[in-house]
This record gives C-alpha cells, sequence and structure tokens, in this order.
C-alpha cells in the first residue's frame, strides 16, 4: 500500500512559496571525497578550494570553488552557538575581465538550498557568468548551513491538532541543535552582508527565484548601498502576507491553463470542461478513495497504492507550476473520470518522490511562522472550500505555527521597497503561486524596476526564451528599461 505520508507530502508541497517540484543532490568534490582538480582561490579573507556542483537535472557537473564563512546564530549572543554558511563560487573563465560586482543567487522554498539547485538554472546564467563571479550561499537551515529538516508527517489524521503535534514533535528534535527563532529572512540577510564584506566587495547583483526574491528585496531594503541591482523572479511582494493565497491563485491559473482545451473545439469535445471534469473527480474520491493497481515509474514493478483527493489536488497544484507539463492534466483526469486510474496514479507518486527532502521544512516553518502567522490564523476565518486547495492547508499551517518556536521581524518588513535601485521582475502569464499581478505591485513602488510577463510560462521563468540574454543584458548596464 502507498505510505501514508504520500497524500501528506504532496499536500504540505502545494503550500510551499517556491520553484518545487525540483530535486538536486548535494554539491560535491568527487565521489570519493577529495577535492577536484584547479588551484585555490582567495576573495578578501574567504580562502575558497576547488569543488564540483553536480545535479541529476544538469548535464555536467560544473567545476566550482567552495568554502565555509562561520557567523553567530544569535548575533546578540557572538559568543554562543556558530553556523558554518555552505558557500560556493563560479568563476569566468577568463580571470582577467571579472568585474567587481558579483552575482548572488537566492534559492526559493522557503527551503531550497541555493548551492544544490543552481545547477538546474546554470544555463540562464552563461552570459552574466563570461564577466561575473555568481556567488552561492546555502540560507542558514538549509542545505550544508545546519540543515533544519524533520521526517515527513507519517499519520492519517490531517486534523489541525494532529498536524499541531507533528510540528511540536519536530521543534524538539530539531532544539538540539539549533535556535529555531534565528534562521528567519531577516537572519539571512544579515549573512549575506557578512559574506558579502567577508569577499571584501562594495556591491552586489541580487538574483531572486520564488521565495529567494523575498530575501533580495529585504536585502534591498536594508542595504541599500551594497545593492547594485536586483532580479526578482517569480515575485512575492514585500506587502504580501502568505495566509492562504495558495488556493485562490491555483484556481486562477487552472482558469488560464484549462482554457487552452476549453477553448479549442477538437480538445473540449474530447475531454470535456478540465475545470468541471477535475471537481467531479475529487468529490468522488474525497467520498471513497480509489485502490488503484499501476506501473512504479522508477522501479518498473506493478504496485497497488490508494489514490485520494488530496493527492490529486497536490499533484494539479504542482504540474501547474510547468505549463508545458499541466497540459497532459485534462487527459490524465478525464481517464480518471472514466475509471483509468492508473497514469494519475503513477504521477502522484513520482510526484510525492520528486520532492522528498526537497524542502528544509523546519526552516521553512521558521521563516513562515515569523513572519507571516498571523496571516495563516486569519485566513481559517473564510473558506476556500470551492477551490481545487481548500483551505486545509491555512488551517494545518496556523496549527503548525502555533507550536513552532517564532522570532522576530522588523516594524517595516512587510513596507513595499521602494526607491531607484535597477530591479527586473519577471513573471509567468500561468504562474499558480505568484501571479503577474504581484509583479505590478512591486514595480509601483520602484523608479528603476521594469516587468516582464511571459506568456504560456509559469513559474521560475528566468530561463526561458530569451530571457538569459535580457537578464545578461541588464546586469551589465543595469537599465531595465532600455532592454528590448
Amino acid at each position: 500500500m502507498m505510505s501514508r505520508n504520500t497524500r501528506t507530502t504532496l499536500l504540505a508541497a502545494a503550500v510551499l512559496v517556491g520553484v518545487l517540484g525540483c530535486k538536486a543532490t548535494s554539491p560535491s568534490a568527487h565521489a570519493d571525497g577529495t577535492p577536484t582538480a584547479g588551484k585555490s582561490l582567495q576573495l578578501g579573507t574567504l580562502a575558497f578550494k576547488p569543488c564540483t556542483l553536480s545535479s541529476p537535472f544538469s548535464r555536467e557537473a560544473l567545476e566550482a570553488q567552495c568554502t565555509t564563512l562561520q557567523v553567530p546564530e544569535d548575533r546578540a549572543n557572538p559568543q554562543g552557538r556558530k553556523i558554518g554558511l555552505n558557500i560556493a563560487l563560479l568563476t569566468p573563465e577568463k580571470e582577467g575581465e571579472v568585474q567587481p560586482d558579483p552575482v548572488f543567487f537566492l534559492a526559493g522554498g522557503p527551503g531550497q538550498a541555493a548551492v544544490a539547485t543552481y545547477p538546474q538554472v546554470d544555463a540562464a546564467f552563461r552570459e552574466v557568468r563570461k564577466h561575473r563571479n555568481v556567488v552561492l550561499v546555502d540560507q542558514r537551515g538549509t542545505g550544508e548551513s545546519n540543515l533544519l529538516s524533520c521526517p515527513a508527517y507519517d499519520g492519517d489524521d490531517m486534523s489541525a491538532t494532529a498536524m499541531q503535534a507533528a510540528a511540536a514533535s519536530c521543534a524538539t528534535q530539531l532544539s538540539q541543535k539549533a535556535d529555531l527563532r534565528f534562521y528567519t529572512t531577516t537572519e539571512a540577510v544579515t549573512d549575506l552582508d557578512a559574506v558579502r564584506q567577508a569577499m571584501g566587495v562594495a556591491q552586489i547583483n541580487l538574483v531572486g527565484v520564488s521565495y529567494g526574491t523575498r530575501v533580495a528585496q529585504q536585502y534591498a531594503m536594508r542595504h541599500p548601498q551594497a545593492t547594485r541591482s536586483i532580479v526578482l523572479d517569480s515575485v512575492v511582494p514585500n506587502s504580501l502576507q502568505l495566509g492562504n493565497i495558495f488556493a485562490r491563485n491555483l484556481d486562477d491559473a487552472l482558469a488560464l491553463q484549462f482554457a487552452q482545451c476549453t477553448n479549442a473545439p477538437a480538445c473540449k469535445d474530447k475531454l470535456g470542461d478540465p475545470r468541471a471534469e477535475l471537481d467531479a473527480l475529487l468529490a468522488k474520491l474525497r467520498a471513497q478513495p480509489v485502490t488503484v493497481r499501476y506501473r512504479d515509474s522508477a522501479t518498473g514493478q506493478s504496485r497497488e497504492d490508494v489514490l485520494r483527493a488530496e493527492s490529486v489536488a497536490g499533484l494539479v497544484r504542482m504540474y501547474a507550476y510547468m505549463p508545458a507539463a499541466a497540459a497532459l492534466l485534462p487527459k490524465l483526469i478525464h481517464e480518471a473520470n472514466a475509471g483509468r486510474y492508473e497514469e494519475l496514479m503513477a504521477l502522484a507518486q513520482m510526484m510525492q518522490d520528486d520532492m522528498k527532502d526537497a524542502m528544509a521544512m523546519g526552516m521553512q516553518l521558521s521563516v513562515v511562522c515569523s513572519e507571516d502567522a498571523d496571516s495563516f490564523a486569519a485566513a481559517t476565518a473564510s473558506s476556500d472550500a470551492g477551490t481545487v486547495l481548500g483551505d486545509q492547508m491555512a488551517q494545518g499551517l496556523g496549527a503548525m505555527c502555533a507550536a513552532w518556536p517564532k522570532g522576530s521581524a522588523p516594524a517595516d518588513f512587510h513596507k513595499p521597497l521602494a526607491g531607484n535601485v535597477p530591479a527586473l521582475v519577471l513573471e509567468g502569464e500561468f504562474d499558480p503561486v505568484t501571479p503577474p499581478r504581484y509583479g505590478e505591485e512591486v514595480v509601483k513602488t520602484l523608479a528603476k524596476g521594469r516587468l516582464f510577463v511571459l506568456r504560456g510560462q509559469g513559474h521560475n521563468v528566468i530561463g526561458a526564451g530569451c530571457m538569459p540574454k535580457l537578464f545578461a543584458q541588464f546586469v551589465e548596464k543595469t537599465d531595465a528599461k532600455a532592454l528590448d
């Protein structure tokens, strides 16, 4: 039978604000742990050693330089516990052409590690890397910077009480190695500036994806003189408190994506109205989950699992991040309504496997519970019962945050970023979590900001089409409005 945490993992994963669905191996040297060939590098006070970054989703390993910077966990107690920030550096091939302002890549989630995630987006940075160093810092609580990760909840009870108890257990476990109050965005921003200072550079360029855009905006607010430019891909506005934004945003994105079928007579005649079909399938599975025999994509073996509404809802949201993949959903949903569940079940299981260990859930809770807990609590007062995801996730997160140690945020944390920092803002037309209207909101207060909405795209769009070229031009000239 299916692991009991399958539907919980998918449902919890559907809450995340980030790239999601991406799975990367941790960076390493060679398989035996020895350093890669090459010379060491000194930047400021940081001594780097050659290393290799790898990912199952990239064709080749990336030669890099790696080091660690020790920072206080609690800066009010500098003699207390230290965190070793894991840092990787990718340098231009021609040393004489290196510009003085590096590019910092900020991963999504919250909970993804920059060093492990970057190889998947390296192609978008190829032009930028010709003249600038690219710096990757595993945010505290992720990757190899004191990872805060707990096993997925493994219970059938999805009530708020059960989720709160699971969070309390996770907090107790992680508190042996960390004070969970000090793993917030604000602390991470201070870490980034510590890395900048240690490298001995005056200004940096920030590239944030999804949650990473929150980090970039907060850094630009706190350290404007050190911020040369920012690129915000799939932006989360500073002013936004998460609450239950997920359910409505997904429904809006699905309406746009499913319209590609309903507006095509051949598709509609064969598959019907995808949203109506999805609603019917979810209602059927909520009333009675279905046992399905299917072929496991990883092993090729036949197995039997239970398909539940929560699994389908989580799968739909994960695929909505990638419109090209989501184009499969109308067909799979139609077949499931006709009693053919095999392919949908196989995808749900594959997605659960891909999402395993993709996020540092402890770090994520430290961030959202410290910065957005009030909005989760408020969201439970209104129902999104008519949506694909419903309000169960907001209620569950609210309950988990009630048991999680919380840090503090500056009084102006949710103030919109304003000023003259050059900003390139990117959104996907069909993004199910950070829709184009978020980008419109952000650029209103940025005199040198410009929004690009990429038609037909979903979440994390910096690598789509001509964006890598425009991204490189922006970093070079810091003039978004001059881009063609």
